[in-house]
């Protein structure tokens, strides 16, 4: 028997059939390395949860082997867990130069900045620990300084690939190092894990050159303002923006904290250049022109705090958008998005705004950071791994990226498509999967570290699908005996004014339950309260409102 010591051991606790929250491990005896730490907004059937981070259990439990947490770029699925993380396991940080300017910005609005171990990394870097040793080669995406990784392990290579795609004509000029990735090929690559994003889509990945001539056509045809949305992180979009805004000489607005955040961020790094008379604060848009003026906001995907959102049911105090604006979504919606974005649009349209959106291939205003079937295949050709895991999809995308792994000469066998948890051990060159550790989902309440459970979910979903049922009853403390109430009140459940007869059948029978007893005991007359009224109400009405008795003492 293989002694589990000298096991490779590879899995997700986030980022395996589904996009969102990654979360990526890589063991090898006493070392153990994470690779990204996201988090995913919620959805509205998570009542009050505003994020969802990976579940950290099994990092904790093991937290004397993590040598560190690698992060592949600076996506919101990819850094933001990290001020979450941190509060529990205060591990080093590794990224490249962007990426750590905006893992910066989050841990200073958590108060984490002065104790956190940031260190830079580049394509060229060398991180050696006692048994893995990792080195890194560029990758091109919508956000600059993205890497792949390359974890050198007594057992062979393994190449996390990050989010990518193969773009030859990057308005950054950061091109993938398609070189290094063809020598890790050569020299033999154990395993793959790959990004599926858009597997289901043949051919490359537009090159994001495309999107400046339509730009500048939608500028050069605006009459009034221009508000254009974006997702903040994306600087090559955003330095697009800025040029098409410097040809027809506009001024430039910035609306959202997340796009003041990044931009400041880009510019202070170097990597996005506004000129010094572009940029101008809202409040002084009212000196200029509103054929001058380009408001660029956050908002794309239709959240309702977002900057468009406001602007679209005019809840922005210096900045209307009125008849003859120009409204342009330069992001196409992500999956279960499409009715948020919708509604926007309609309000948009109301307020008499020209507004371009829908499909990128028709509008021009976007192209996808993530590779199609094309960029994937050359990836897979470029590595020639002999095990391959695709991650970072919904379930079919990662079964067709199988198919694509097996149709450039992956072994059919020699693919896992996991669930977060289920661990891939390779030992010998062998690689097997046949155990599985805690991985799940983690609820997060707002800034704070307050984690929501599965039962606050529940009682949240109880008293949203059928409300709530006060019961007060006072009691002397002496003998028990009811001195007021009990009394009903009804929130959600039903309306007193026209249910008086049912609250007061209630009421009757909450009496009845507490006159059972002969001593004062308001923990058993609670329970006994609400189990009598909860099969009365069942049994009459069909539903489970939250019921909640208050037995007060005097």
């Amino acid at each position: 028997m293989t002694n589990i010591e000298n096991i490779l051991s590879i899995f997700a606790l986030g980022g395996i059939n589904e996009i969102g929250k990654n979360m990526y491990v890589i063991e090898y005896g006493e070392e153990l390395i994470v690779i990204d730490c996201g988090a995913k907004f919620a959805d509205k059937s998570l009542l009050g949860v505003d994020l969802i981070i990976p579940d950290l259990s099994y990092l904790e439990e093991n937290k004397h082997k993590i040598k560190g947490l690698i992060v592949t770029h600076g996506h919101e699925d990819h850094i933001g867990g990290i001020p979450y993380m941190l509060k529990k396991l205060n591990v080093p940080i590794y990224a490249s130069r962007f990426t750590l300017g905006l893992i910066e910005i989050k841990l200073k609005e958590h108060k984490l900045l002065r104790d956190a171990e940031l260190i830079e990394i580049q394509a060229d870097s060398h991180i050696d620990f006692e048994q893995i040793t990792l080195t890194f080669f560029k990758t091109s995406h919508s956000i600059p300084d993205c890497l792949g990784i390359v974890f050198h392990t007594p057992e062979g290579k393994v190449v996390h690939t990050g989010d990518f795609k193969f773009d030859f004509t990057p308005v950054n000029d950061q091109v993938s190092d398609i070189h290094k990735m063809a020598e890790l090929g050569t020299e033999g690559v154990l395993a793959l894990i790959s990004e599926s994003t858009n597997a289901e889509r043949p051919g490359f990945t537009p090159s994001e050159q495309l999107i400046a001539s339509h730009l500048e056509e939608e500028f050069q045809k605006a009459t009034g303002k221009i508000f254009i949305s974006t997702f903040a992180s994306n600087v090559n979009r955003i330095q697009q923006i800025v040029e098409a805004a410097q040809k027809t000489n506009r001024k430039l607005v910035l609306l959202g904290r997340s796009m003041v955040n990044v931009t400041s961020v880009a510019t202070r790094l170097g990597y996005l250049n506004i000129p010094n008379w572009m940029l101008i604060e809202s409040k002084d848009m009212k000196e200029i022109p509103p054929e001058r003026v380009v408001i660029l906001c956050t908002g794309s995907q239709g959240e309702p705090l977002a900057a468009l959102s406001r602007l679209s049911t005019g809840r922005n105090r210096d900045v209307k958008v009125v008849q003859g604006d120009t409204v342009i979504f330069a992001a196409s919606p992500i999956p279960g998005n499409e009715k948020d974005v919708s509604k926007i649009v309609d309000n948009l349209f109301q307020l008499g705004a020209k507004v371009v959106y829908g499909s990128s291939s028709i509008t021009g205003m976007h192209v996808s950071g993530h590779g199609y079937q094309e960029d994937l295949k050359l990836m897979l050709t470029l590595m020639k791994p002999k095990y391959f895991i695709p991650i970072h999809g919904e379930y079919r995308m990662l079964h067709i990226h199988r198919l694509l792994a097996e149709a450039v000469g992956v072994k059919d066998n020699h693919s896992f498509i996991l669930k977060n948890g289920e661990v891939v051990d390779i030992a010998g060159g062998i690689a097997r999967q046949t155990r599985d550790i805690s991985a799940g989902d983690t609820y997060v309440d707002g800034m704070g570290s307050d984690e929501v459970g599965e039962i606050v979910l529940r009682d949240r979903r109880q008293l949203s699908e059928e409300g709530m049922l006060i019961i007060v009853v006072t009691i002397s403390q002496y003998d028990g005996s009811i001195i007021s109430g009990p009394d009903s009140i009804s929130r959600g459940f039903v309306y007193a004014k026209e249910s008086e007869a049912l609250l007061n059948d209630i009421n009757e029978i909450a009496k009845a339950a507490v006159t059972n007893f002969n001593e004062a005991n308001p923990y058993a007359m609670k329970k006994a309260i609400k189990k009598a009224v909860d099969q009365y109400i069942f049994t009459l009405k069909m539903k489970k409102p939250m019921i909640l008795p208050i037995v007060i003492e005097i």
